[in-house]
């Protein structure tokens, strides 16, 4: 989402290299090109304004402008203004009070809102241990009702039973005394949206608010709507005790503006961000990262919380002992491959590498993911026999697997090479276990 602001910053900082000092002068004209940026990426005038104000402010104090190193220390200045914008301080969801706790989400139709509460149901229950009761109380959008039911069976988790025509108000308040009485520590209720906000909705939602008494009030707001996001954020902040915000489609290449502007101008944290389509794509929302992400600084603590979230431990011990006797076969690799791609895209993997986006600037990494797809293809067209032992592996073999996976003999026979030659390296180095980025995987086949 933050790619062409990254890029302006990214610009911005290397004309800040070739100066000697910072100066009124070359304060003035980066934070000119900053005001640009930032209003390209859609964010809000006022924000803008403060933001570029306050960067001012502590750019001009003596300690700078005696720095020899006038990059860093604007660097430095920008990522926290940035934080500040995105909202610093801890965010999360304040579970506590008496079970069950109520957490009613809310937005206009097409942000996410069902899916939402499903992936937040699923992050609940995996980073929380709560135990969640899903409540479809959206009953005028056709199929509404089924898709949180398919959602939730996928999750292995119940929903309350609603038809369409039922009072909205009156099944929440019995899904929360069926909750109760099943021991369920967490209800999430999904209620109805409109294209816009209106005064039917609103007196509705504020009808359900007043009934079940909720925890929290989590708006859904689709990033990629920019600066419309933000006025749904404010038409539903003056009606309805908003607690925080559930930011969707982050992944998307939408601008960025929504993101910056939200917390200052609704003044609502954003808690979580929706970062895909899967049901794991939603994550906490941490204003230091995406700040640092926006400054090309990288973002590695997301990136060893993906990589745990996707690595079970007892495998990666398992593969260990695997690696020290050098028995490490292709099934295990196709299962590390597997682990990669539930991490996220390589593009935005290696952008949370510090300084990795900077020696990539102009790569095309577009061709990796068909690589991984490709690599993927060729050893599910293997028997699991010549998975484990590729010396099995003839040219008839060969051929066969290449057809089965529409491929090439020679993208084969180079991913049957270039694996034997990692089997050997890391049965010299005695290596540990296998993770993402490790030296010596088998590399594109092309």
């Amino acid at each position: 989402m933050f790619e062409a602001l990254a890029e302006k910053f990214d610009s911005l900082l290397r004309k800040l290299q070739g100066q000697g000092r910072i100066t009124e002068r070359n304060i003035e004209d980066a934070l000119r090109d900053v005001r640009l940026a930032l209003l390209e990426a859609d964010v809000n005038l006022q924000v803008v304004r403060d933001f570029v104000e306050a960067v001012k402010r502590d750019a001009l104090g003596q300690e700078v402008l005696r720095s020899l190193t006038p990059e860093q220390h604007f660097l430095r200045l920008v990522h926290r203004e940035l934080v500040r914008l995105l909202g610093e301080g801890p965010g999360g969801l304040d579970l506590g009070g008496a079970a069950p706790c109520v957490i009613l989400l809310v937005g206009l139709n097409g942000s996410g809102k069902t899916t939402t509460v499903a992936k937040l149901a699923r992050h609940l229950r995996a980073e929380r241990s709560r135990t969640p009761y899903l409540v479809a109380a959206d009953l005028y959008r056709p199929a509404a009702i089924e898709q949180l039911e398919t959602l939730a069976r996928q999750l292995d988790l119940p929903v309350h039973p609603a038809r369409a025509g039922d009072d909205p108000v009156a099944l929440a308040r019995a899904a929360i005394e069926a909750a109760r009485a099943s021991g369920r520590d967490t209800v999430l209720i999904d209620t109805a949206g409109r294209q816009t906000v209106d005064e039917t909705l609103m007196r509705e939602l504020e009808r359900m608010v007043t009934a079940v008494t909720p925890r929290h009030v989590l708006l859904v707001a689709d990033a990629m709507t920019g600066q419309d996001a933000v006025a749904t954020a404010q038409g539903f902040a003056g009606r309805l005790p908003v607690s925080g915000i559930v930011l969707t489609k982050m992944e998307g290449d939408a601008r960025g503006g929504a993101a910056l502007s939200l917390r200052t101008v609704a003044g609502k944290p954003i808690l979580f961000a929706g970062t895909g389509e899967k049901l794991d794509a939603l994550e906490p929302f941490h204003a230091d990262r995406i700040a640092s992400r926006i400054l090309g600084m990288g973002d590695v603590l997301s990136l060893i919380e993906r990589a745990e979230r996707a690595y079970d431990r007892e495998q990666a011990q398992a593969l260990e002992k695997k690696l020290r006797k050098s028995e490490f076969d292709l099934e295990d690799f196709r299962d590390q491959l597997r682990a990669v791609k539930k991490m996220g895209s390589v593009a935005e993997l290696l952008g949370m590498i510090p300084g990795v986006k900077k020696l990539l600037r102009g790569a095309d990494l577009s061709g990796a993911e068909g690589e991984l797809k490709r690599v993927e293809a060729i050893i599910d067209s293997m028997t699991r026999a010549e998975r484990r032992k590729v010396q099995l592996l003839n040219a008839s073999r060969r051929k066969r697997i290449a057809r089965g996976s529409g491929t090439s003999v020679a993208d084969v026979n180079r991913l049957v090479k270039q694996f034997t030659q990692t089997k050997k390296v890391l049965k010299r180095l005695g290596s540990g276990p296998m993770m993402p980025g490790t030296p010596g995987l088998p590399g594109p086949l092309r």
